[in-house]
């Protein structure tokens, strides 16, 4: 009984088992189909995030982030079909990353593992090396052919492709020595099997290929040893090591070159590791280096790696194509490079227009200049010039290819087609985008236009061009005229000349005093006197109805000058008499206030009135002299209430103190022979010292006055008197020379009380036909480059750029010829020229007229007009307002006559200056 219980309890333990086997089984089942489900909706989503990026690449192809975000969901998906077409179709439009390249190689090389065809994955690497230089995948693509060496010529294909890998990248300072390494060990794998067994004599045979294959790794190793790589200490241990024969002398002396090399790079090198992405100016310092040095291969290695990592920057492949086309002129180095730099950069005209010249340069065929050019009309440009420069490109290489000792070839028709097709696309492709055909002057028009009548002596095809260019709006200007007339006046006949000339005559409106001379001097050396008569008759009738309108526009802007200064002057008085009625109420308020002050502070009515009222303190015991400066002076006056000296420890303030009591010695000073300087910057220190050195060249000084403040701090002016008057004029020309950054100005010292007329500089408000006014100039433009860059249209007098008080350019300037003729010719020369990426706008220095209330003598009121007396040395306080009591306060006469400078109305003046007694003043007050 006790078995058949145990057998129970044992059948209902398993039965018990199985049952929680069972659930457990159960619920495995439940959680497999919750991931299932998971699995199956993000499978889902990605697929309709797949099937969008596919949906927006064929509306726009050149997608570069879709074309990555594609790669990444189909790898993620496992597709690799449609992986393979996505990376084929990106590849054909872009080059891809290193990144890019190596994920495409790795896969590609599992899925043809069973293979045994290995071209395909061969073509693969060789599209993969022309986009960058990457020695990751060079190091792959050895590695890669090494498992095909047991085919037959398979050793040899392994050592071609290491010989390719150090070519291209073995001078890769930090990263070529692991293709040196790789390359080493397999020629070391390969001595292995030559080597005979131990204790066998290896054949004469075995020998020979033994000492071959030694050779060879001996040379890999001083091949190495010569190039300035990373760690190439352990290196050249190494080679110690394993060379049985030692280090050759030679190879000592190549390996400590490299050593000293290597060191000199190695500060580049750090700052290219410290440096974040994408290491610009890094690059092109190290860059500069190398190409002082001058070492191709390096410069080439330099550029590649500077390129991989900033593949997105035009100026680094232009300066990489210009140095391959001027310096190495290989031409699949060239060609490639070329390509690459518009794969990478296909917006940027220039790396087009300096690839199509370098497939002329180097003999391509023309389908492939043709097709190369067709691409680049596809490829997007941001600006509508460009299309006009890349088409000139195209027809300068159309022209070049036409024997025009023939009078029709297919060429020649060619290049006609291409003209007329280059002004269709112009007009409707170019302007339909950018609301502008990207040439106003018509430039490929008149290239036509000449080389019709140049090379065809087709004048007459010649003609038809510039009428249909006069008709775009070019008519009113002055050189385009003379261009037409220069080409009739080449390959025309002097009746058409002279047409020429009085159309010209009649619409030209920018410049029409040159066309005039121009056909006046066309006259006199062609026409006859009939012919001349026309022409004065016409040119005068011209220039009399040109100065006709201009009069008018200068009254017109002349009118609206003077409302702008009405305007201006209401606004002002209504201003002051605001800011009067403001103050004059608050007078009235601190009345009783201001009359105590009053008979604390009692006036002195018996002053002078050229003296400055004094005031004196409290117990009337000390007084402190202030002074106030001026740019003809300094004037001394009492100090007011309240005043306090400059304490003894302020040892700036101090010398300013004593700087101010030493330099109010009328006696000493002679206004002649000094001269003001003023713009100076406020935070000069030591400015006596600095302005003596800078002044000293121009002669003996007698003396320096800085001017400062009651602080104690510079204000930024001073004066300098010489020994000698002829100082002077030597001074000046001092003016606006740069101290530490802002122009000084150096003007003479002259009073302006005595000449309130009198100006530094004269602004100029007529037209200056010798001289030009450029605009748009960029901020880094010096003298030294303006002046020769108009050097070449003439004789240049004076070069001024206009500047800010504080040093900063305006991006303007003045350039003066020696006379009108030049001066036109620079205006048509460099209008629109680009300078540094900014185009400039020339034109001849016209000013605009000034304000007529700005001018001496106009109606304006001014303060010098109002007697300063009655406000003290200082002019108005700074509450302006009086401390006499109204009921006795007397105005002052008005001024109703000026003569020479000076009022008319001695008498009243004389009469306001009478001392009053006490019973003057009782009357005074009895009166109101």
């Amino acid at each position: 009984m006790e078995e058949e219980d145990a057998g129970m309890e044992e059948r209902e333990m398993e039965s018990d088992d199985d049952e929680e086997d069972g659930e457990e089984e159960g619920m495995g089942v439940e959680n497999s189909d919750d991931e299932e489900d998971d699995s199956s909706e993000d499978e889902k989503e990605n697929e309709a995030e797949i099937q969008r990026l596919e949906e927006q690449l064929s509306i726009n192809a050149f997608d570069y982030n879709c074309h990555v975000d594609l790669i990444k969901l189909l790898k993620q998906e496992g597709e690799l079909v449609r992986l393979r077409k996505a990376r084929q179709k990106m590849s054909e439009l872009f080059p891809l990353t290193e990144e890019i390249w190596l994920d495409w190689l790795k896969d590609e090389i599992r899925l043809t593992e069973e293979e045994p065809n290995r071209e395909k994955v061969y073509e693969l690497f060789e599209r993969a090396i022309k986009d960058y230089i990457c020695p990751e995948i060079w190091l792959e693509y050895a590695q890669y052919s090494i498992g095909g060496m047991g085919s037959p010529g398979g050793i040899e294909k392994v050592r071609s492709i290491f010989e390719r890998a150090v070519t291209a990248v073995g001078l890769h300072m930090t990263k070529g020595q692991t293709v040196w390494e790789a390359y080493r060990e397999f020629e070391n794998a390969i001595l292995s099997t030559v080597q005979p067994p131990p204790g066998r004599v290896p054949s004469s045979e075995e020998q020979g290929l033994l000492n071959t294959q030694l050779e060879r790794i001996h040379t890999l190793f001083r091949r190495q040893l010569a190039i300035p790589l990373m760690d190439m200490e352990a290196t050249y241990a190494e080679y110690e090591e394993w060379s049985e024969q030692g280090v050759a002398d030679t190879v000592k002396y190549q390996y400590k070159k490299a050593l000293q090399q290597m060191e000199k790079c190695k500060a580049l090198e750090e700052s290219l590791l410290a440096a974040e992405p994408p290491k610009l100016v890094e690059y092109q310092t190290y860059i500069d280096y190398e190409l002082k040095q001058g070492d191709p291969a390096r410069v080439q290695i330099t550029f590649e790696r500077a390129l991989a990592e900033n593949c997105l920057v035009p100026d680094m492949w232009t300066k990489y194509n210009t140095y391959l086309d001027r310096q190495l002129k290989i031409k699949d180095l060239v060609l490639s490079t070329h390509e690459r730099a518009v794969r990478n950069c296909p917006w940027t005209m220039g790396l087009w227009k300096s690839y199509l010249l370098a497939l002329e340069r180097h003999g391509a065929d023309h389908q492939t200049i043709s097709d190369a050019f067709e691409k680049a009309l596809n490829a997007g440009f941001i600006q509508a010039t460009d299309y006009v420069e890349i088409w000139q490109v195209n027809l300068d290489y159309l022209r070049r290819r036409v024997d025009f000792s023939k009078e029709s070839s297919k060429e020649l028709e060619e290049l006609r087609g291409s003209f007329a097709r280059s002004l269709d696309y112009m007009k409707q492709d170019v302007e339909e985008r950018f609301g502008e055909s990207g040439d106003p002057s018509c430039i490929i028009m008149q290239i036509w236009a000449r080389i019709e009548a140049l090379h065809c002596k087709n004048i007459q095809k010649a003609r038809e061009l510039w009428d249909s260019i006069m008709t775009k709006g070019n008519a009113k200007y002055a050189n385009m005229w003379l261009e037409y007339y220069n080409l009739e006046r080449s390959y025309g006949d002097p009746v058409h000349c002279r047409k020429a000339l009085h159309r010209a005559v009649q619409c030209t409106s920018d410049y029409p005093e040159h066309v005039c001379e121009v056909l006046l001097t066309f006259e006199r050396v062609e026409g006859s006197l009939e012919d001349w008569d026309v022409a004065v008759q016409k040119t005068e009738s011209r220039l009399n109805r040109v100065n006709e309108q201009r009069a008018k526009v200068a009254e017109k802007e002349a009118n609206l000058a003077r409302q702008e200064g009405d305007r201006a002057e209401q606004r002002r008085k209504a201003k002051a008499d605001k800011k009067a009625q403001k103050k004059g109420h608050k007078g009235f308020q601190a009345g009783e206030k201001r009359k105590a002050e009053q008979d604390d502070y009692p006036n002195e009515w018996n002053e002078d009135s050229d003296q400055a009222p004094k005031r004196h303190k409290g117990n009337g015991d000390q007084t402190t002299e202030e002074y106030m400066e001026t740019e003809t002076g300094q004037f001394g006056r009492n100090a007011p209430p309240g005043y306090k000296p400059t304490p003894s420890g302020n040892k700036k303030a101090q010398q300013a103190a004593d700087q101010r009591q030493n330099d109010d010695k009328p006696e000493l000073r002679n206004d002649n022979s000094s001269v003001f300087i003023s713009n100076l910057a406020y935070t000069l220190e030591e400015p006596e010292a600095k302005l003596r050195t800078l002044f000293e060249t121009c002669g003996p000084i007698e003396q320096v006055r800085p001017i400062f403040s009651n602080k104690g701090s510079f204000k930024g002016y001073c004066y300098i008197q010489f020994e000698s008057l002829v100082s002077v004029s030597e001074a000046l020309k001092l003016d606006r020379r740069e101290v530490e950054g802002r122009p000084m100005f150096v003007s003479p010292c002259i009073d302006k009380n005595k000449n309130p007329d009198f100006k530094v500089f004269k602004y100029n408000t007529s037209i200056e036909k010798h001289k030009i006014f450029i605009s748009g100039l960029p901020f880094s433009c010096t003298k030294e480059q303006l002046e020769e860059m108009s050097k070449s249209y003439g004789t240049i007098k004076d070069v001024r750029l206009v500047t800010y008080r504080s040093g900063k350019p305006k991006g303007l300037a003045y350039v003066e010829f020696a006379d009108e003729t030049q001066a036109s010719q620079a205006v048509q020369k460099m209008d629109g020229m680009e300078i540094e990426g900014n185009k400039i706008s020339v034109a001849i220095s016209n000013p605009p007229r000034r304000n007529m209330m700005d001018k001496p003598g106009s109606s304006r009121p001014t303060t010098d007009m109002m007697p300063r007396q009655m406000y003290g040395a200082r002019g108005r306080g700074r509450t302006q307002l009086s401390l006499v009591p109204r009921s006795v306060h007397r105005q002052s006469a008005p001024v109703s006559k000026v003569e020479n400078g000076t009022a008319a109305a001695t008498a009243s003046a004389a009469e306001a200056a009478k001392p009053l007694s006490n019973s003057d003043f009782a009357r005074m007050i009895l009166n109101k």
